[in-house]
């Protein structure tokens, strides 16, 4: 019996090291950058607030703001119509919004890119249809800049607010709608109540999904900073 208790500790012992183990390994590339944060790096640091440092803060809370503000209109806008509204394509168009979830955000990047650049197919129709010979003929928005990542990724992440507020309508009774409606109230303000701070904290889940879609826009290259 104490042998087998002996077998049991050392076991286990064995499992908690190999976990630690691997939880090193994994760790690594993690330690290894908060390590250089020790080091000597006070040029480096200097050197990136006088050049692209401020711009960086800037673009990125210039983003924060812009696909948050997107998403919400977007995505509880859209969950609204379709839970509380009756017209025609509602049973497609309820599977529809989903669809990007299917495109990652790289992919969609490049799509986009390659589709609204110079030599894209829409900027191609367009002078040959209009007879332009040149970019300095006609005006056309640039999707590799701040306000085309901005709205590339309000495409990518609206579909988890709309999911999440979708789910809080459907479980809210119409009839607090209609008794709102009855007593005077317009749509608006029939709508506005049903925001309740449990439906609109759990909104703030998509930040992990910027944070990640932004770096593989860069990747993408469908905005620079």
């Amino acid at each position: 019996m104490f042998l087998l208790k002996e077998y049991r500790s050392f076991f286990r012992q064995g499992w908690t090291i190999a976990v630690l183990l691997i939880a090193l390994l994994v760790s690594l590339p993690i330690l290894s950058v908060a390590s250089s944060l020790l080091t000597n790096s006070s040029q480096v640091w200097q050197h990136l607030i006088e050049t692209v440092l401020w711009d960086y803060l800037v673009n990125s809370f210039w983003l924060m703001g812009g696909v948050g503000s997107g998403v919400l209109i977007i995505g509880v806008g859209t969950a609204w119509l379709i839970t509380m509204c009756q017209f025609p394509g509602r049973q497609q168009f309820q599977w529809l919004l989903l669809l990007p979830l299917a495109a990652p955000a790289y992919l969609l990047a490049y799509t986009y890119t390659n589709m609204m650049d110079y030599f894209g197919p829409v900027q191609t129709f367009l002078r040959s249809v209009f007879g332009w010979n040149s970019v300095e003929d006609y005006w056309f928005p640039n999707i590799r800049s701040l306000w085309g990542g901005i709205l590339m990724l309000i495409l990518v992440l609206y579909p988890y607010v709309y999911l999440l507020a979708r789910v809080g309508f459907l479980e809210q009774s119409v009839c607090t709608v209609e008794a709102s409606r009855s007593l005077g109230c317009n749509p608006w303000r029939s709508f506005l109540p049903s925001l309740t701070p449990n439906k609109t904290g759990n909104y703030g889940r998509i930040s992990p999904s910027f944070n990640g879609n932004s770096k593989r826009f860069w990747y993408g290259a469908v905005f620079r900073y």
